[in-house]
């Protein structure tokens, strides 16, 4: 019996009961025979606003004239996109996180609702990925995810440069350590052109790890955005969406429990963003997998940390890809036997069976340590528990950082605060910076901390203040930094009891988190505490605060325990609306140019 290849679109196109579909669909220029064809659906996350993402519609164009010389319809449609980059440090990066959900919930919505046969999500910055992922896993279609690619190195009086290299600059110019004529040269030069930030950030962490989990091609996370390599990629996305429709191969074959601890293991050897923990989280759950935060822990224990790359090193996924790419580095860790080769993967074959012809990695290069002379023994991210974070948290511990740290608190409850304190030389050597009420519910949207870790970084503290937060750090970030605390302070968290002067120890190798305050003071502490209003009720924000779940699940948005984990909120009064957040950046505004507001 002859296989049915376009299984949802012949609702639409097939059944003489939906004329004005079909109609419609000539309307559009599909001619009769086009309709029995399989109707693909390309989400392009592409616009104009970001240089991650602002080749991603012409990538889609080309995709679709490779697709449509298969008997196959390519039809592109665009969801959306925050920039990380660009709205870090503002109001704007309250809706990061949330647009991770929403980009999954639009592309399963048009995919679901158009009755496409296949996907193919073509994506670039932190939360295009995951979200794309999750969407792709919910319809559970033929599916192939594709890559924007890594942006070229900038370069300023001899140094590499990336997007980092600016809020470092910024911490180094209020540090009184740079010019403002140097200053500016490093925003200019920064950013030279499209593609995602070009360090082992969140970007390229999540795009290497769906690599290594098998939804996307071979050399498509290290290949970069402008280059013939990523050009040359459309053709191969056109064979592989067609193999996969042809048999039947949709994603939840693909990304398994193996697969997703396959794509972990990559993560650590490469030290990727700690952002990785809750993408994963939560492409599990819209995979059905069963991955816990102790998963990923015993990873961290067994596999090294390999890659010298920023934030935490020197190179940029460029010079990885100089040196072999992703493939090589997979083909490094399957001959060691640290991953499955019998995982399955959109080109139809098995993880073992596409790196079986992959040179290794280039003699002599320095980019990638061998597993006998490692950077770190263990992984970077460290899953931390204690009396400050009994549901967990998550700490980027990459070596040069030690792996303990004691200190006074100073408290902020957000990261406005904090960026005014260490303009304001309220940080001090030795100090455990805590920031809460940034979490996914206080946040709302558990905010990135790329701003005040840069501006330690750039005034010299990195090696001597640790910062700890119910918020998240950006794949950017580098230091001795604990993020994802939960509960979050929002809903009664421990880090809320936190006051100044109160001690924290941070151990890395018993994987604690201690506040060192009685548990008698701590209880008395907590009946005084009252839960402050959301900073919005309605709106995006609003939603998205009132059904988010805790970090340690992943932020999930579409839980049944996590609505009831909200109600926890609902008789709390309505606070300001967003714009008390946009208020935040206007103050921030005048301050710097020394008005009072």
């Amino acid at each position: 019996m002859k296989k049915t290849l376009n299984p949802y679109s012949q609702a639409v196109t097939q059944d003489d009961s939906q004329p004005a579909a079909k109609a419609m669909l000539h309307a559009i220029g599909l001619t009769p025979e086009q309709l029995n064809q399989p109707f693909v659906g390309i989400a392009s996350t592409g616009y104009e606003g970001n240089p991650c993402n602002m080749h991603l519609n012409d990538l889609a164009k080309n995709i679709k004239r490779a697709v449509s010389q298969y008997p196959l319809n390519g039809l592109i449609f665009n969801t959306i996109g925050i920039s990380d980059g660009i709205s870090m440090g503002t109001s704007g990066m309250h809706y990061s996180l949330p647009s991770r959900d929403l980009i999954a919930d639009s592309m399963e919505t048009v995919v679901a609702g158009m009755h496409y046969d296949a996907v193919v999500t073509v994506v670039g910055c932190d939360k295009n990925m995951p979200g794309a992922m999750m969407a792709m896993l919910r319809l559970n279609r033929p599916a192939v995810l594709v890559y924007g690619g890594t942006i070229a190195s900038g370069c300023h009086a001899g140094k590499k440069l990336d997007v980092v290299s600016a809020f470092e600059a910024w911490g180094a110019k209020v540090a009184g350590q740079m010019d403002d004529e140097n200053y500016k040269q490093v925003i200019q030069k920064a950013c030279p052109g499209a593609g995602a930030c070009g360090g082992m950030y969140t970007a390229n962490t999540m795009a290497a790890a769906i690599e290594a989990m098998g939804m996307s091609l071979p050399y498509s996370s290290s290949n970069p955005a402008v280059s013939t390599n990523k050009s040359d990629e459309v053709t191969q996305v056109a064979d592989a969406i067609s193999c996969l429709i042809a048999q039947d191969l949709k994603p939840k074959d693909i990304v398994t429990k193996e697969a997703m601890l396959n794509a972990f293991k990559l993560v650590t050897v490469l030290g990727g963003s700690t952002n990785a923990v809750l993408h994963f989280l939560a492409i599990a759950d819209a995979a059905g997998i069963d991955l816990s935060l102790d998963d990923l822990q015993a990873i961290s224990d067994e596999i090294p940390f390999l890659a010298d790359l920023k934030p935490s090193g020197k190179y940029l996924m460029e010079d990885l890809h100089r040196v072999g790419g992703i493939p090589a580095v997979m083909r490094y860790m399957l001959d060691l036997g640290w991953l499955e080769g019998d995982c399955m993967t959109v080109t139809g074959q098995t993880i073992a069976e596409n790196l079986a012809n992959v040179k290794p990695l280039d003699s002599g290069q320095d980019v990638f340590y061998p597993h006998n002379k490692p950077i770190k023994s263990t992984g970077h991210i460290q899953i931390l528990r204690g009396n400050l974070a009994s549901e967990g948290a998550v700490a980027k511990i990459t070596g040069k950082e030690g792996e303990f740290f004691r200190g006074p608190a100073r408290t902020f409850d957000s990261e406005f605060e904090v960026n005014q304190g260490i303009a304001a030389g309220l940080v001090k050597a030795g100090d455990v910076v805590v920031i809460r009420y940034v979490g996914p519910k206080g946040g709302p949207g558990m905010p990135e901390m790329l701003k005040p870790t840069s501006a330690i970084i750039g005034a010299g503290l990195g090696d001597s203040v640790a910062l700890v937060t119910d918020g998240r750090f950006s794949g950017g970030t580098h230091g001795f930094v604990v993020g994802h605390v939960t509960p979050e302070a929002q809903v009664g968290g421990e880090i809320a009891l936190v006051e100044n002067g109160d001690l924290i120890t941070i151990d890395a190798k018993r994987n604690q988190l201690t506040l060192h305050v009685e548990a008698a003071e701590l209880a008395q502490r907590k009946a005084q505490w009252q839960s402050p209003p959301l900073k919005t009720q309605r709106g995006t924000l609003g939603k998205y605060a009132r059904t988010v779940s805790s970090a340690s699940t992943g932020c999930l948005t579409d839980l049944p325990d996590a609505l009831a984990h909200s109600n926890q909120n609902q008789n709390v009064k309505p606070a300001a609306l967003p714009l008390t957040l946009i208020a935040e950046d206007v103050a921030a505004n005048y301050k710097e140019k020394g008005v009072q507001s």
